[in-house]
């Protein structure tokens, strides 16, 4: 059982890095964006408001900004397979559904605003320090929701495991983007705008697996 769910992990984050990072730039993104969550995650133990701050404001700005202008939208020839073929297969959340994740964490300080009690959930902010705190609690709600929201419409048009296995790669996904996208900032200084190698697994060099099956040889 534990063998096939790591088996599974593994094929989501392959499936993931073949289809949807094939930019050095957004994998230089995703990069700064995995230090940063690991910031943020040391700091949920400390304050979750700063680690809420970090998270949104730099840690998911900085991903997304990836996935949105500089991933290639067009025919994907290494795969080949059409974007909107590969919208269509995304496990998580696809350029669609992070548009409308995006958009309520974007819209959320502005309702704060409005209603400085939120609905009276809130003592009524006074200063803007008292603001950014009160949004980045809601940040932090509009995180963890969103990854349980998706996690819980998999076990339904999916199944449990995929949910599952989906979660714990969101959940690790910084410690993984770090050690895979370590040298993407180099290669993007040399002047290298695209990934040439997504034809093999970057785990097999990482050691993270073992050797490449031949379906994974001409992925």
């Amino acid at each position: 059982m534990i063998k096939n769910y790591l088996e599974q992990l593994r094929i989501q984050r392959w499936d993931d890095h073949r289809y949807y990072h094939h930019s050095r730039i957004n994998q230089s993104l995703h990069f700064v964006s995995a230090l940063s969550f690991l910031f943020a995650y040391v700091w949920l133990f400390i304050d979750p408001v700063i680690s809420a701050l970090v998270g949104w404001l730099v840690s998911m700005t900085s991903r997304q900004a990836g996935h949105f202008f500089f991933e290639p939208h067009g025919y994907d020839h290494i795969n080949q397979a059409t974007h909107e073929h590969k919208e269509e297969i995304k496990v998580g959340y696809n350029l669609q559904r992070k548009v409308v994740l995006m958009a309520i964490w974007a819209a959320s300080p502005l309702v704060l605003f409005a209603d400085p009690s939120l609905f009276g959930l809130f003592t009524p902010w006074a200063s803007a320090t008292d603001f950014m705190r009160q949004v980045a609690k809601i940040w932090l709600v509009v995180g963890g929701g969103g990854l349980l929201f998706r996690t819980v419409h998999l076990f339904f048009i999916r199944d449990v495991e995929t949910g599952l296995v989906w979660m714990t790669k969101i959940l690790t996904d910084p410690f993984h983007d770090l050690m895979l996208y370590r040298s993407a900032p180099l290669a993007l200084m040399r002047g290298e705008l695209m990934d040439p190698g997504l034809h093999l697994n970057p785990e097999h060099t990482l050691g993270l697996i073992g050797e490449p099956t031949l379906e994974e040889q001409h992925a």
